[in-house]
């Protein structure tokens, strides 16, 4: 083999090299056939799994997103519910204050109205008494200036007219 053996400058060709040259292309034919495949499935697998990944966190986003916005929506509702409570309340308590006034204002009517009945009963039960006590003395008066003692007829008919003197205001006959 040495008739193969030759220089081509700062390598040397030898059987050596020739061995070699079939060793690397038998090790590449053995790499092309059984490894590269294997790897490039490996690395397409790979590339899979990374867009699958990505994919479903594009979808966890807008899941995200969507589910934000619900909740945003749903925060929206119970603000206008609460507010919708406070008014209702706020117009109950408004009612409440005014049916509360307004059985105020009847009861202090009716206490009124009570108090000036019992004032105005009072007033003629003063009045009639001092009727009374009068009469009694306008018989007193009598039968002193007349000196004797009148019949009941005649004593009734003096009673009634000096009350309805005192009841006039007058006085006179």
């Amino acid at each position: 083999m040495h008739f193969l053996a030759g220089s081509a400058g700062v390598i040397e060709i030898n059987g050596t090299v020739i061995v070699e040259l079939i060793t690397f292309l038998a090790m590449m034919a053995i790499l092309a056939r059984y490894v590269y495949p294997e790897i490039v499935k490996l690395a397409e697998a790979r590339q899979q799994a990374v867009a699958e990944q990505l994919r479903s966190a594009e979808k966890a986003r807008a899941d995200a997103e969507a589910q934000l916005k619900e909740a945003e929506a749903k925060l929206v509702e119970a603000r206008k519910t609460a507010q919708q409570v406070v008014d209702a309340a706020s117009k109950s308590a408004q009612q409440l204050r005014a049916e509360i006034k307004d059985k105020a204002e009847d009861e202090a009517s009716r206490i009124k109205e009570s108090a000036v009945k019992e004032i105005e009963a009072e007033r003629e039960r003063a009045i009639q008494s001092v009727r009374n006590e009068l009469a009694g003395l306008v018989v007193s008066a009598t039968e002193k200036v007349i000196g004797e003692t009148l019949d009941v007829t005649r004593h009734k008919q003096l009673i009634e007219r000096a009350i309805a003197e005192v009841g006039s205001g007058d006085g006179s006959r």
